[in-house]
């Protein structure tokens, strides 16, 4: 009989979505061309594994590579991500008869491992990675056991957390939806109130299968990181993560007012001098957007 702590690792392999849409794999590819032989893993994660088709928005990606100068050629750029990590980029490719973008953060293997962990108060990383994900390119089997491990540990440590501030209701399903709640008051996200449960009852069964492993080898949860302290310090890090994706980011105002309007239906119609200082427009965007009530 398998033993529990192999259990979980074995659903979170299933989870991964063997057959991507074409445009998800090309540009994966295109993405790889673009940084070299130093990327170890790049995965797909967030809405176009659920419900959004790929010509819809943006993929998501994750680019893991082998360490900090494969992030970028530019010591600046390097700079920020170990400062701010991750680094966001943006990508298009033509595929299949159409465009296609994408949105992709860039930070080392082992800096991601470190982040999912328990040790890791923040959720950006842990709680995007206790959900399903792709693993769309890899370097070899041992890569691929590794990125399985550190997602893995991603779950343990959001359910630990989540578990802690479940109260009575300890139901699987209502512990991720409350658990996915709290973390976007961590952030400066713009997302619906059923976001969360939009979020869970894509992959219930996924939800129940590790919540039920992990109710028998987790450790009893004590606190949870998502006490108010870490919600004032996840906004001012959400904050400088805005800041630094503007201006690095091809495209970067152009990327928050559609992020915004996405997601709340909140519509920013953008200046040519805001698409031209994408920093600045930031910068001055986020005290409207904060009053409006379009991020949170």
């Amino acid at each position: 009989m398998t033993a529990p702590a192999d259990n979980l690792a074995d659903i979170v392999a299933a989870s991964m979505i063997a057959a991507l849409p074409a445009p998800v794999t090309a540009l994966a590819d295109h993405i790889a061309a673009d940084h070299g032989d130093g990327i170890l893993a790049i995965l797909a994660y967030g809405s176009c594994l659920r419900e959004v088709r790929p010509d819809e928005g943006l993929i998501d990606y994750y680019v893991l590579t082998r360490d900090f100068p494969a992030v970028s050629p530019n010591p600046l750029s390097r700079w920020g991500c170990r400062l701010v990590p991750p680094n966001v980029y943006y990508a298009q490719a033509d595929c299949a008869g159409g465009t296609y973008r994408a949105k992709y953060a860039v930070l080392p293997l082992d800096q991601f491992a470190a982040r999912v962990s328990r040790r890791t108060v923040n959720p950006y990383f842990w709680a995007r990675f206790a959900q399903p994900c792709a693993i769309v390119r890899v370097a070899d089997e041992a890569t691929r056991q590794t990125v399985l491990a550190i997602l893995t540990d991603a779950c343990r440590t959001a359910y630990g957390n989540f578990a802690a501030v479940a109260g009575a209701d300890d139901r699987p399903l209502a512990l991720w939806r409350r658990g996915f709640a709290l973390t976007y008051a961590t952030e400066l996200r713009p997302e619906s109130a059923g976001r969360a449960d939009d979020i869970v009852s894509a992959h219930a069964d996924y939800y129940r299968a590790i919540t039920e492993v992990l109710r028998i080898t987790a450790p009893a949860p004590g606190s949870s990181a998502l006490g108010s302290t870490t919600r004032l310090a996840g906004k001012l890090l959400s904050a400088a993560r805005l800041i630094k994706a503007a201006f690095t980011f091809q495209g970067g105002a152009d990327y928050i007012a559609w992020k915004i309007a996405r997601h709340s239906g909140h519509t920013i119609e953008l200046t040519p001098w805001q698409r031209n200082h994408p920093l600045l427009a930031a910068i001055t965007l986020l005290p409207k957007l904060l009053k409006s009530g379009a991020v949170r």
